[in-house]
């Protein structure tokens, strides 16, 4: 007979991953539940004004957006993340100052945020199944996810008026992504 899988202190775990998430470039995660309803009536009236431009994806996808229980079936929580956006490896005055580089935005420095931010959302993913097996996926704009409010939250910002999420030290200077997962940590207060 097999002995039982140790006990798991998730409250320990949830300090862990904050560390982990650290030593992997993110400045802040916060643990939220999947509940979106809040944000409900805002987004379908925001899809119904057109404010989503050429963006049909928005309305395409909203079920999963107001719903992302059915994005991850057995998704209890999400680990919202934050990333700044000016890597140690980007000189933006540099880029000003030399004629023969362009200079697009501050966050299109760098390598693109898309793969970077994810696979160190996968790692965090890997290193937190490795002492908590369970379902766990990454996401940085690659699937139906309100992750403004995810963020919100967490407690990782406020949105502010221009629409993006705001947080007293990084401004709303910093990319998002986030990990859903069936592991009942403790959630935050936003």
């Amino acid at each position: 007979m097999h002995d039982p899988a140790p006990a798991i202190d998730i409250d320990a775990l949830a300090v862990r991953i904050r560390a982990w998430a650290h030593d992997l470039g993110f400045q802040a995660v916060g643990i939220t539940d999947l509940d979106v309803s809040a944000y409900d009536s805002d987004f379908r009236e925001w899809l119904a004004r057109g404010l989503h431009g050429e963006m049909d994806y928005m309305a395409r996808h909203a079920h999963l957006r107001l719903e992302p229980g059915r994005l991850v079936p057995g998704s209890v929580r999400v680990l919202s993340a934050r990333m700044d956006y000016l890597p140690a490896d980007t000189q933006p005055l540099r880029v000003l100052n030399d004629p023969s580089l362009g200079y697009v935005s501050r966050y299109a420095l760098g390598r693109d945020y898309h793969k970077v931010v994810r696979r160190r959302l996968a790692r965090l993913a890997e290193r937190i199944n490795a002492i908590a097996p369970g379902t766990y996926r990454a996401f940085t704009d690659s699937a139906p996810v309100l992750e403004k409010p995810f963020a919100a939250k967490a407690g990782l910002g406020w949105v502010g008026k221009h629409t993006l999420i705001l947080n007293r030290d990084a401004g709303s200077w910093f990319f998002l992504g986030e990990v859903f997962t069936d592991l009942p940590l403790p959630v935050d207060d936003a």
